[in-house]
């Protein structure tokens, strides 16, 4: 059975129709990835699973329950953790304290708050040099680094990833699609939306290609990588 599912579903903005009757899914285990031009609609897919933004028909399903008129704060308790595009830190908050925030699903069990803590930091060192700084002193790769550690210290079942290596150094890019290889080595299931497509689908195990709000292509990550459709619209050849 699917871990996500999405059927048939419409979101508007206003009279903007965003998302055509979107339908995929994402199995346990595996880092599912959505490429495609700006506005085509991978953010918008992202935020209607972590409701966000309200779905007008179609339903989504998370290990089979819907989750459609479910609160954000309630998904993020069934386990889908949301690390959204732009980073969105609190930039006024150190280090550990967004981690803190991000762990209030966990209510006081401190054991646990503290195992998922020092999990992040094996993943991210430079956050745990880092962890009285304010947020906002950080840099970019690092704020990028946090906003993923924020996520995982909810101890998600399924992670969203809205462009992870927007605006990186090629070389933070390597070091943030290396991470996510390991995030779902651990046993976390990822639904990656990224610019980058080629890196993307490099480390994806299938994949999604999204026009103007509807599903145009789908399939394995390695198909769609040769895909002579995807190498000349997403990349560059």
């Amino acid at each position: 059975m699917s871990l996500l599912r999405l059927e048939d579903v419409h979101v508007y903005y206003g009279h903007v129709h965003a998302l055509k009757g979107i339908t995929l899914e994402v199995a346990p285990g595996e880092i599912v990835t959505l490429i495609g031009a700006n506005g085509a609609g991978k953010s918008t897919t992202l935020r209607a699973i972590s409701g966000l933004v309200p779905v007008r028909s179609g339903q989504i399903l998370f290990d089979g329950e819907p989750l459609n008129g479910v609160a954000a704060h309630k998904i993020v308790h069934r386990g889908i953790a949301h690390a959204p595009e732009g980073r969105q830190i609190f930039s006024t908050l150190t280090v550990d304290e967004n981690l803190a925030l991000g762990a209030y699903v966990l209510g006081g069990d401190r054991a646990a708050i503290e195992r998922n803590r020092e999990r992040v930091f094996a993943l991210f060192p430079r956050l745990a040099e880092r962890r009285q700084q304010l947020g906002g002193t950080l840099s970019g790769g690092e704020q990028q680094m946090l906003t993923i550690g924020r996520a995982l210290m909810a101890n998600p079942r399924l992670l969203l990833l809205d462009e992870p290596s927007l605006g990186l150094a090629p070389l933070l890019v390597r070091l943030i699609f290396d991470t996510i290889r390991e995030i779902n080595a651990q046993g976390v299931t990822v639904l990656l939306v990224e610019q980058n497509a080629r890196a993307a689908l490099k480390i994806a195990h299938r994949a999604y290609v999204l026009e103007t709000g509807k599903i145009a292509l789908a399939g394995s990550a390695a198909a769609l990588l040769a895909d002579e459709r995807v190498r000349k619209a997403y990349l560059g050849e």
